[in-house]
């Protein structure tokens, strides 16, 4: 599955919050989300305008370990 080019950190944390991730703070140009499905799991994603394609496949694998899910299926499901 092709990971999409323009995605901004806004709105990836937008289309996780299906996934119970909540945004817990932000520090400068990083937002950190928190969710409490199936044990308690944080992750930081930049606020850039574009997220960089490496940077976006890094935090979809960790969210696709957390839920013990395919990241195939978690990248169809978002996108």
């Amino acid at each position: 599955m092709k990971l999409p080019r323009e995605i901004s950190g806004e709105e990836l944390a937008k289309l996780l919050k299906k996934y119970g991730y909540e945004i817990t703070r932000q520090t400068g140009s990083h937002i950190r989300l928190t969710t409490t499905e199936k044990g308690e799991h944080h992750i930081t994603i930049p606020a850039h305008k574009y997220l960089k394609i490496g940077t976006l496949s890094s935090i979809l694998n960790d969210i696709a370990i957390h839920f013990k899910i395919d990241k195939g299926d978690l990248i169809k499901e978002l996108f």
